[in-house]
């Protein structure tokens, strides 16, 4: 997935392991985090030295389980908040 956010280039990587869904964020092309895991509300990226214009959260619309690739855009949603 690839986004402008507060004037900068994200891209999304997600994907699904046996541990489970995992993100790396790329801004404006450099890795700037790198195999996070995803969780049901639990913040991505945490933290705002990394430059990040926001965090990420994936949100489960029907219960509280952890997000799952074959769930994306459904159950879980990606949802974003802006540091400014």
């Amino acid at each position: 997935l690839n986004v402008t956010l507060g004037g900068s280039l994200i891209r999304l990587d997600v994907y699904q392991r046996s541990t489970g869904l995992y993100m790396d964020i790329y801004l404006n092309s450099v890795l700037t985090v790198a195999g996070a895991i995803c969780q049901n509300l639990n913040w991505i990226a945490r933290y705002t030295y990394l430059g990040l214009p926001g965090d990420f959260m994936f949100v489960d619309t029907q219960g509280s389980d952890d997000p799952s690739y074959d769930g994306l855009g459904g159950r879980y949603v990606l949802a974003y908040q802006s540091y400014s």
